[in-house]
C-alpha cells in the first residue's frame, strides 16, 4: 500500500500586515480600496495638491500607482465617517527616513481647512508613537500650512535641508 502525503498546511502571507483601521471623531484611516482610486488619482494630478510635491504626477506612474495602492500597507484612504467621501491620503512609512517612521499625508482642495488633515495626521502621529520611538514628517519650506500642521500635532522643526530641488524641513515627534 502506497502512503498518499498529506499536503502541507498553506504557508502565511509574508511581509507586512495590512494596515488597521483607524477611527477619530470625524473620520476612519482605513487601507485604500479600488474604490477610492478616482480621489487618490485626484491628489496625484491636482496642481493645487501637488504645488509643493513637485508637481502633477504623470500617467505613467499614476498606472503605476494605481496597481500597487489598493490595500498597500501604510496607505490610508481617510474618509469622512457621516458618509463615507474620501477626503484625502494618509501614509505611514515604517523605516522611511533614515530608519525612523515617516508620515505624509494629502488632501483635496474642496475639505482643506476643516481640520480633517489635522484630526488624521495627529491620530496617524498617535499610532505610530505606540510602537515607534520618534516620527518625522517632511514638508517644502514654502508649505506654511503643513508646516502649521506638524507644529500643531506636536512635530518640531528638526532640520533643513535640500531634496529634489527644494528647500525642506524636517520635524520630528518623539514618544
Amino acid at each position: 500500500m502506497t502512503a498518499v502525503p498529506t499536503p502541507a498546511p498553506p504557508t502565511p502571507p509574508t511581509g507586512p500586515a495590512p494596515s488597521a483601521a483607524l477611527t477619530t471623531d470625524r473620520l476612519v484611516l482605513r487601507p485604500v480600496r479600488r474604490a477610492d482610486l478616482p480621489a487618490v488619482t485626484r491628489l496625484w494630478t491636482d496642481p493645487r495638491v501637488r504645488e509643493h510635491l513637485g508637481g502633477p504626477v504623470t500617467e505613467p506612474v499614476i498606472r503605476i500607482r494605481r496597481r500597487r495602492i489598493v490595500g498597500a500597507p501604510g496607505c490610508h484612504a481617510v474618509v469622512r465617517a457621516e458618509d463615507g467621501t474620501v477626503v484625502g491620503l494618509v501614509t505611514v512609512e515604517p523605516g522611511g527616513r533614515n530608519g525612523e517612521t515617516e508620515v505624509s499625508y494629502q488632501f483635496l482642495p474642496e475639505h482643506w481647512g476643516r481640520g480633517y488633515a489635522r484630526e488624521a495626521v495627529a491620530a496617524a502621529v498617535a499610532r505610530v508613537l505606540q510602537d515607534a520611538p520618534s516620527v518625522v514628517a517632511v514638508t517644502q519650506e514654502a508649505n506654511h500650512r503643513s508646516r502649521r500642521l506638524l507644529a500643531a500635532v506636536g512635530l518640531e522643526h528638526a532640520e533643513s535641508f535640500v531634496e529634489w530641488d527644494a528647500h525642506q524641513v524636517l520635524y520630528r515627534r518623539r514618544a
